[in-house]
């Protein structure tokens, strides 16, 4: 038995060392495409909150479209569309879904999430307020309409709470200016922020933001702008721009 045990420790520890090269050595050959390599796994919190949608990166309602050099960190997937277009994406720790079961049950489970999200009850409305500058505890951020980062830094601050949590409910659009940030502090984690927005989301060039985006329409991240959760759209597109869309 103890032989037993050894061997499957050696086992799992291999495996865990070769997907950690996956993502830290900058000399091996990217994944693209067609290829897979190790599944991503939500934490409880996101499955509790995204359903199967959680395993997702990227997921798209009619199609994913990338040009230039971008590097996705977990799944990405299309449904009810079939189109994944463009230059090929350096893939890690992901599955490609193409309007298969599994991305029509994450775009299912959006649909639940989103309303969810979109219902939430005791939120602040914080309404014509930009953003930028604002340092915000973990709560629910109401806007009635469109909302922006235009310029400058959103601090969301985690008050060293364990399960720190942010929603932003929009009734329309989202705009985060070019090299505008939103950075985590005091324990907070980007994969605990939740973007829910009425039509769709623009990203510009440098940005970097935190949080799963969960837009009703489409997705727009520009050139070189970095998120650290999901880009996440019901019914429209997701376009990607030399971007990095990390779930870690």
């Amino acid at each position: 038995m103890t032989t037993q045990i050894s061997t499957l420790i050696f086992v799992l520890f291999t495996i865990m060392s070769a997907g950690c090269l996956r993502i830290h050595n900058s000399n091996q050959s990217p994944t693209f495409l067609a290829e897979t390599s190790i599944k991503s796994i939500p934490t409880p919190e996101n499955v509790e909150v995204l359903g199967s949608a959680a395993q997702f990166a990227v997921l798209a309602g009619s199609t994913i479209t990338n040009a230039g050099k971008t590097k996705v960190v977990g799944s990405i997937g299309v449904s009810p569309g079939t189109a994944i277009a463009g230059t090929p994406v350096e893939l890690v720790d992901g599955e490609i879904h193409s309007a298969d079961p599994i991305s029509l049950k994450a775009q299912n489970d959006l649909i639940t999430a989103y309303n969810n999200l979109f219902n939430h009850i005791g939120s602040i409305n914080i309404t014509g307020k930009d953003l930028g500058g604002l340092t915000l505890a973990p709560g629910v951020y109401k806007f009635n309409s469109s909302a922006a980062l235009t310029s400058g830094t959103l601090t969301l601050d985690g008050q060293n709470q364990p399960n720190a949590k942010w929603i932003f409910q929009m009734g329309s659009t989202f705009f985060a200016g070019i090299d505008t940030k939103v950075v985590m502090k005091n324990g907070g984690s980007a994969l605990n922020v939740y973007w829910q927005v009425g039509s769709s989301a623009t990203i510009l060039s440098n940005a970097e933001m935190c949080g799963s985006i969960i837009a009703y329409a489409s997705i727009t991240l520009g050139s070189n702008a970095h998120l650290t959760g999901r880009a996440l759209a019901r019914v429209g597109a997701v376009t990607l721009v030399s971007n990095v869309v990390s779930m870690k």
